[in-house]
């Protein structure tokens, strides 16, 4: 059940945002349903493409345990798994990876915000001397990577144009909840983050990048580029939480849909913590360019209404949709301890309203809640 304070909060994000496009497994039964996707048939959330020879449940599994305890919202989450079979299209590099399917245009334009939860494990733990790209748009203006080619890195890197602007130790088995603020009109990403059930607070940004995307280029998962030494053997990532929207930042990890019993839903606070790297419009060096559930609550309460590689490595990654070069940078990461801020919104003040064409059941869900709230204020 909600605290008021987090329920009206929770309204507050729920209906000043929208989800343009939903990636957080809630209504597969298992990974064999991403098999259902071709391009003669595009269904389901995610298009399932880039991957090795084997079977399905080689590179990507589904399970409860697999996703954030924090984020209420996601029923499952998923583990994406690489090895040395994980080989696409003749490639070799080792890759797994999901693409959005959206509806057309609507995942990249205007100022959105990509969300995602990601973590690692001690078992199957990701190389430290391999650059892995994780959570990548196709021409690389945003992204998150870790390891180094030619030396070795822990960390966890944030990375604009190819140039990391965040890091953070990587340790098993503690998810990094992340938010990428992109608009597209203005040219400029900002990164959110935070870690376990904390809310999300801008950390870095923004900066000037080449914010260009046919929203159906984000690249889910990850993609190992060879090193001189490359041991056989399983890596695990993890990630939850995944889905696009517009409006009002949702800074609570409990993605849309689900419970929490704290005020982390209020509007995100736009103060970077001061040793974030500032941001800057010079163009940045070594970019690469591209070619191309909830639980029931009660009428009453409602009514209260990403160290980047010391070497260049170019790597040829042609996609049916796109194609694009890429390229590790040789320019430091900068780190920066994150601050959790404690966001506060205000309450809205309650009301009763008069004018449904349809009664409230007595228990309802956050999404009946909000369909129900849009019609009244003729907001849909």
């Amino acid at each position: 059940m909600f605290a008021k304070a987090a329920f009206f909060n929770a309204l507050v994000s729920a209906v000043s945002a929208e989800i343009l496009w939903d990636g957080r497994f809630n209504d597969l039964t298992s990974s064999a349903d991403l098999e259902k996707w071709s391009w003669s048939n595009q269904v389901g959330p995610y298009q399932y493409y880039i991957h090795g020879s084997g079977a399905i449940t080689d590179y990507v599994n589904l399970d409860s345990t697999f996703k954030n305890p924090a984020d209420t919202g996601s029923k499952q989450g998923v583990k994406i798994t690489i090895d040395e079979t994980a080989k696409w299209n003749g490639q070799t590099m080792l890759r797994t990876e999901l693409i959005p399917q959206a509806p057309a245009d609507s995942i990249n334009k205007g100022k959105v915000y990509y969300h995602f939860s990601i973590k690692t494990a001690a078992e199957n733990a990701p190389t430290a001397t391999n650059e892995h790209q994780i959570a990548f748009f196709e021409s690389h203006f945003t992204e998150l990577k870790y390891g180094a080619n030619g030396g070795s890195s822990t960390n966890l890197q944030w990375h604009v144009g190819g140039v990391s602007k965040w890091d953070v130790e990587l340790v098993a088995d503690e998810w990094h909840n992340v938010a990428y603020e992109i608009d597209f009109d203005a040219g400029s990403v900002s990164f959110y983050h935070s870690t376990g059930s904390e809310a999300l607070t801008k950390t870095a940004g923004p900066f000037d990048a080449s914010t260009s995307s046919n929203g159906a280029d984000w690249h889910l998962g990850v993609l190992r580029l060879p090193g001189s030494n490359d041991a056989d053997g399983a890596e695990d990532w993890f990630f939850s939480g995944v889905y696009v929207e517009s409006g009002e930042l949702t800074t609570s990890v409990a993605s849309p849909g689900g419970s929490s019993d704290d005020s982390s839903s209020a509007p995100a606070s736009s103060a970077a913590p001061s040793s974030a790297a500032p941001a800057s419009s010079a163009a940045p060096v070594s970019s690469a360019v591209a070619v191309s559930s909830a639980a029931p609550v009660s009428s009453a309460a409602a009514s209260s209404s990403a160290v980047a590689a010391s070497s260049t490595v170019v790597a040829d990654v042609q996609t049916p949709a796109a194609s694009s070069a890429i390229a590790s940078s040789a320019a430091a990461p900068t780190t920066l301890t994150t601050v959790v801020a404690s966001p506060t919104s205000a309450a809205p003040s309650a009301s009763s309203p008069s004018s449904s064409s349809a009664a409230l059941p007595d228990e309802f869900t956050i999404q009946e809640f909000v369909a129900w709230l849009k019609a009244e204020t003729g907001s849909n």
